[in-house]
């Protein structure tokens, strides 16, 4: 507070100086006292400066115009400073509610209207793209992904303890290459984003603050960065209940920056903007973050080492029940979805094991839904869950009898693809009664056991698959594709594919497949109730009841015979007719049973032959990134070398300037 009796005004972007810009200054106006909330004398007035959007060199940041003298507000009797009572609903789906305190004055100011304005009802509403909480962290597991190409190596989620209530909150760290101040200003704004390769799977520049706000209210983000082998670090703050308390018109976003000094070996503070903008900023943090002092701030980057990022989402949002959404005490290994978990008592071993099969537990467990978000996670890299890693689990070892089957999208415009399809039964089936493609984008699972095959006579049932379908966009939130034409196509076709693997196979689980010969099917069938899996052991009665022949013969046991020549040759006859009967039946069987054996290794060729097309792909995509890393190699080699002997030089002057460095 000021000794002279005037309210600080503070501004909300600790950008660059706003002497430099181009653009007309605008004064910082105060807010008189309103009846949702009560201003106090010689309180800190929360009013930010007007944001013009400039060009950086591949990235954009929002930078204030600067701000005249702040105006003082009115004087009063002096009282305690307490915080009003919480007016933001803890439940997400009811937290929509956002009534404008006061409006920005800037607004109406010469050129204030020449910039797009965001209402912070518009956090609450971009995060309804999220209907799923496990989405939503899938898009921080997914930028974590994208920081293997800085050499990231791991990626932890865990439980973090607000140290002011205590309240649980959610950490998402990984060890990447961290964000400079610029960068830390682009992620906290909206749509920008320089994820154009596809080598990344982020590129909209949305998902961060879609899956933040869907998760809790606020988030705080420290982030370390050596970018050009200067070190920063930066903290910046998303916070929904900061801007429903204070009643903004606005989006405001408090960030601190410091840079590392070499002479004093010590991170000092970055004044983007001047000394009292810092220091406002610093004392949002402080007020509305988890952290209550600048020491605190720091301490968080202990963990991080030389280059990483934190994500703390606290306040986290609560269910229609009253819960906390996000489950972290039923599981000391797991964070599960509250009131998702609902296992039947029930002692029927089909129940059972659909219960316990990966398509169910991954609507509640994070971990099996880690598991299995990701086609190929890179050998280098881990994700670790509540201290303990998640292993990658491979839905093509589940299956039984697979086949590959060869999908050649028609896109107008492009060059033929060719997109593996892996399909087969789910161990299990039919008692695990799970079907559906897991189908992914980039390496990313968007539809997990998409079931494109529904009807009520159980076709199609056990029946799984998984590609790759990189050829159509999916949604911002990634838990669906784009409805166009090319997902239509792909639709229809893996149905086709589920029904037509289903024709070839279903004998092979019971079911009576009555595209097959009758023969087969009642081979099969006895196959089925342990009479005997070689053609010899099948009971005749139950292969002649779906196989007519030339003459039946019956005799009565209890029929006298007549032992008269007539009646020996009629009894000749007919054992000859049966003799004659069983080795064509023999013949048709060994036949049958080789032709089996022939398709078989027919699939068994075709499926080595797609998979060995896909390996040497993958080869190709290895070698190739094999030459940008060696390049990649060079040029890191290159600047250290280069900055080495600037460092050099700078020690040279140092030297000469007798300036003694503190060991």
């Amino acid at each position: 507070m000021r000794s002279g009796g005037a309210a600080e005004v503070i501004d909300l972007s600790s950008d660059d100086d706003g002497e430099s810009l181009p653009f007309p200054s605008t004064s910082a106006v105060t807010v008189a006292p309103s009846s949702t909330r009560d201003v106090k004398p010689y309180e800190l007035a929360d009013v930010k400066p007007l944001l013009y959007p400039i060009q950086h060199p591949g990235c954009y940041a929002l930078v204030p115009v600067k701000d005249e003298d702040p105006v003082p507000l009115p004087l009063a009797a002096k009282a305690p400073r307490v915080l009003p009572p919480p007016r933001l609903c803890r439940q997400f789906w009811k937290s929509g509610e956002y009534v404008v305190a006061r409006r920005n004055p800037d607004a109406d100011a010469p050129g204030g209207r020449n910039r797009l304005r965001i209402n912070p009802k518009f956090l609450h509403s971009n995060a309804t793209s999220h209907k799923w909480a496990f989405g939503a962290i899938a898009e921080l597991l997914d930028n974590a992904i994208d920081e293997v190409n800085n050499g990231a190596t791991f990626v932890r989620v865990n439980k973090f303890t607000n140290p002011r209530d205590g309240s649980p909150s959610l950490l998402v760290q990984d060890d990447g290459g961290g964000m400079d101040p610029d960068a830390l200003r682009c992620c906290m704004s909206f749509g920008f984003s320089d994820k154009q390769s596809d080598a990344f799977i982020g590129q909209y520049g949305n998902g961060f603050k879609t899956s933040t706000m869907r998760l809790g209210a606020d988030v705080i983000v420290f982030t370390q960065n050596q970018k050009n082998w200067t070190p920063t670090r930066s903290i910046g703050l998303l916070s929904y209940t900061f801007l429903m308390e204070t009643g903004c018109d606005d989006v405001l976003v408090p960030t601190v920056d410091y840079q590392y000094d070499l002479t004093t070996a010590s991170y000092t503070q970055l004044l983007r903007h001047n000394q009292k903008l810092f220091s406002s900023n610093l004392a949002i943090l402080s007020k509305w973050s988890p952290f209550a002092s600048e020491a605190e701030l720091l301490k968080q980057f202990d963990d991080i080492g030389e280059h990483g990022t934190k994500i703390i989402v606290f306040n986290l949002w609560f269910n229609d029940d009253g819960d906390m959404e996000l489950d972290f005490n039923s599981d000391k290994k797991d964070i599960l979805i509250t009131g998702a978990q609902k296992k039947v008592k029930t002692n029927k071993h089909e129940k059972l094991m659909t219960q316990d099969y990966i398509a169910n537990r991954l609507r509640y467990s994070l971990r099996a839904y880690a598991s299995i978000l990701y086609l190929r996670v890179p050998d280098s890299f881990r994700i670790i869950l509540r201290g303990q890693d998640v292993e990658p689990h491979n839905v093509v070892n589940d299956l039984l009898y697979r086949e590959c089957v060869l999908y050649k999208p028609q896109i107008a415009g492009l060059p033929e693809l060719s997109i593996v399809t892996t399909i087969g039964f789910v161990k299990g089936a039919p008692d695990t009664d799970v079907q559906g493609f897991n189908v992914y984008h980039k390496n990313r699972l968007i539809t997990p056991f998409w079931k494109v095959a529904s009807n009520s006579y159980g076709k199609g049932r056990g029946v799984v698959g998984i590609l790759d379908a990189s050829f159509i966009k999916p949604t911002h939130d990634k838990q669906d594709f784009e409805k166009s034409v090319l997902h239509q196509r792909l639709e229809n076709r893996l149905k086709e594919m589920t029904y037509e693997y289903w024709g070839l196979h279903c004998h092979r689980l019971g079911y009576d497949n009555k595209s097959l010969p009758k023969a087969s099917r009642a081979l099969y069938r006895a196959k089925q109730t342990g009479a005997g899996s070689s053609p010899a052991s099948v009971p005749h009665q139950l292969l002649t009841a779906d196989i007519p022949t030339s003459s039946c013969v019956q005799s009565s046991m209890g029929q006298k015979r007549n032992f008269d020549a007539l009646g020996v040759i009629s009894d000749i006859n007919n054992h000859q007719t049966k003799a004659r009967e069983t080795s064509s039946m023999g013949i048709y069987l060994f036949c049958l049973h080789r032709d089996v054996i022939q398709r078989k290794r027919f699939h068994e060729y075709k499926t080595l032959t797609l998979e060995n097309d896909k390996l040497r792909d993958e080869c190709l995509q290895y070698e190739e990134s094999e030459k940008q890393l060696v390049e990649k190699e060079q040029k890191l080699r290159y600047q250290i070398a280069k900055e080495t002997k600037k460092y050099e030089e700078l020690l040279e002057e140092l030297k000469l300037l007798d300036v003694k460095l503190e060991t």
